[in-house]
């Protein structure tokens, strides 16, 4: 009974691309997890130094948002990054129950080699890839993500 159906319309080309968008940030996970654990850092923990470099004075709720996490999950990052001397947390001016969070020295001193460490991992993924590709790739993930609202 199996040899009377159809085995290819299972699996059709638009489950392989899909398939694809998939494989490609796990494994940029599991790279970026091995390159920041050096630092004594989690990948999550490195995206919120970068946030909050670029924005000093996030509150934990913003950087939640910009995690793509739970406000308590955020929490207990900061909570580490405070341990480790990277971050500290401020009250924020007018409301004593919402802090602002800060890059402390030792953090700003690891952002140049973490950055390092990140445009080493997209070379080699990218290599090989033209400028058009790349242009066309990122149009495509564009109008992917806006389709998924």
């Amino acid at each position: 009974m199996r040899d009377e159906i159809n085995q290819d319309s299972y699996v059709t080309e638009a489950d392989e691309i899909v398939f694809l968008v998939e494989e490609v940030p796990r494994k940029l996970r599991k790279l970026f997890d091995a390159s920041v654990a050096k630092f004594g850092l989690s990948r999550t923990q490195w995206r919120a130094l970068a946030y909050i470099f670029r924005s000093p004075g996030l509150t934990q709720t913003e950087l939640a948002k910009h995690l793509d996490r739970e406000r308590a999950s955020v929490g207990h990052v900061i909570d580490q990054l405070e341990k480790a001397h990277f971050v500290e947390r401020r009250s924020m001016e007018g409301n004593r129950r919402v802090w602002s969070l800060h890059l402390l020295p030792k953090a700003i001193e690891i952002l140049p080699s973490l950055r390092s460490e990140a445009d080493a991992i997209y070379a080699q993924r990218l290599a090989g890839i033209s400028a058009t590709e790349f242009d066309t790739v990122k149009t495509l993930l564009g109008k992917m993500s806006g389709n998924l609202g």
